[in-house]
């Protein structure tokens, strides 16, 4: 079907000039090009996500300190001042409530805000101890979860600001800090108390980085892949605009001599000589249809070389769109095995679009080279959406050809600077929020679905200009 093999000479192949997207393999032997906009986990939304996780951390945070301070104030019989321990707690959760209505406000997160705020969660971790035991609370490893946090998160020169501030508390906390008055008991054992909690700091911190650290890999990974795929499709559209600009210039050079041979062809229907002689005209008139034909795709190529959407479209429906494009397929090629079924529904005027009807026209000349005796077009409706399916009884698709569908140069005839056809159908279907996706039949054949937003094709959308 679609640039695969046949021994049939080669067609025309579409003359658009769009950026697009390379298209993944999926297990199911089906390919798809999701053609909708990629989303955009650049610095500042990757950098929003993080202080999301922050927040979910000082949460964490707020629930710890209460689970400890009363295991340690109740259980163990410990005294501390729960009054100031639970102000510190209070203003950590208020803290918390601010930061949501901020970064929800927010148009993007920078670096020094992801500073200030790690630089608060250490002014907090630090009041916290300081009112119970200083450097000799075994909870002060929870330092090194800040600085790691800081690592990940931010730029060299904002982390080393926060391991300057979390070694100049950790000083701060061995000269100044409330001891801790224990009970005298078994149970409350001076070294056994600190083994355990040095455990329980251990075991904390260690969870703590697995999950979070974890997540911001996660987010860092988004933003890398995001960024990779701009740079591919910056590459493709670079490779597109040469692709525009040689076309456009090979239009333009073909409108002289392609005129010519109207002005020729007119006078040779005028000659008594060749009009007399029936086989002749019949050659006549097939000359003047291929170079009608051969007119209507420069004049194609023109129009689609960047021009807004509106210059030689009309307001039309679905249907007649359709039926019009399937009586103008067989009649350029002279073909009566292509089968139109429309169940659509109820009819939706949209804009007849030169590009969109190219694109059609691609995949069913694609189908016709491999399929010569039977081609299907099914036009359907699902929600919003317009699904046109073009199925045939070829060979199908070869799996690296569904591995690689939509890239340029993809193409089984083994023809120099082939499959830029089908690379240009993607383009176009991606520009109009739509999706392709190609499969193949259990038996023989394969269909290739292009799936439409009704509301690009409808007056007033489609392409941005």
């Amino acid at each position: 079907m679609l640039e695969r093999s046949s021994s049939r000479p080669e067609k025309e192949k579409l003359p658009l000039g769009h950026d697009a997207a390379a298209l993944p393999a999926q297990a199911d032997g089906r390919t798809e090009l999701t053609a909708t906009s990629l989303p955009a986990p650049t610095d500042d939304e990757t950098n929003r996500k993080n202080m999301a996780l922050l927040i979910q951390l000082r949460w964490t945070a707020v629930v710890g300190q209460i689970v400890t301070i009363g295991a340690a104030h109740f259980g163990l019989g410990i005294e501390l001042p729960l009054t100031r321990m639970g102000a510190v707690i209070s203003a950590l959760v208020l803290l918390n409530i601010s930061s949501l209505v901020w970064v929800r406000h927010r148009a993007a997160i920078t670096n020094n805000e992801l500073l200030v705020a790690l630089m608060l969660d250490v002014a907090a971790l630090t009041a916290q101890l300081y009112l119970s035991g200083g450097a000799t609370n075994p909870f002060t490893s929870l330092f090194l979860l800040q600085v790691t946090l800081g690592a990940v998160l931010l730029d060299a020169r904002s982390t080393w600001s926060l391991v300057t501030l979390t070694c100049a508390a950790f000083v701060w906390l061995t000269l100044a800090y409330r001891p801790l008055d224990l009970p005298h008991n078994p149970l409350s054992d001076t070294y056994s108390l600190t083994v355990v909690g040095m455990l329980f700091g251990f075991a904390l911190n260690a969870v703590l980085l697995v999950v979070f650290v974890t997540r911001i890999n996660r987010n860092l990974r988004d933003r890398d892949a995001h960024l990779a795929a701009l740079r591919q499709h910056a590459a493709e559209e670079d490779h597109i605009v040469r692709m525009g600009l040689l076309a456009s210039g090979a239009a333009h050079e073909l409108g002289t001599p392609l005129a010519s041979l109207s002005v020729i062809l007119n006078d040779w229907r005028r000659m008594p000589d060749l009009a007399g002689r029936e086989e002749l005209a019949e050659d006549l008139s097939e000359m003047e249809t291929s170079l009608q034909r051969c007119k209507s795709i420069v004049t194609g190529i023109l129009v689609s070389a960047g021009e807004a959407r509106g210059e030689g479209s009309a307001p039309t429906t679905v249907a007649a769109f359709l039926t019009a494009l399937v009586e103008e397929w067989r009649n350029a090629r002279s073909a009566r095995t292509l089968y139109f079924t429309n169940t659509f529904g109820e009819d939706v005027a949209i804009v007849s679009d030169i590009a969109l009807k190219q694109v059609i026209f691609n995949v069913l000349d694609n189908a016709y080279e491999v399929s010569r005796d039977w081609v299907e077009l099914l036009a359907e409706r699902e929600g919003d959406q317009l699904v046109l399916s073009i199925s045939d009884r070829g060979p199908g698709f070869a799996p690296e050809m569904l591995a690689q569908l939509g890239k340029p140069y993809q193409s089984s005839k083994g023809r120099a600077g082939g499959g830029l056809g089908l690379f240009l159908v993607m383009n176009v279907v991606r520009k109009l929020g739509g999706t392709v996706t190609a499969e193949n039949h259990r038996k023989r054949g394969a269909t290739v679905r292009l799936v439409l937003p009704l509301s690009t094709l409808a007056i007033g959308g489609g392409f941005d200009a």
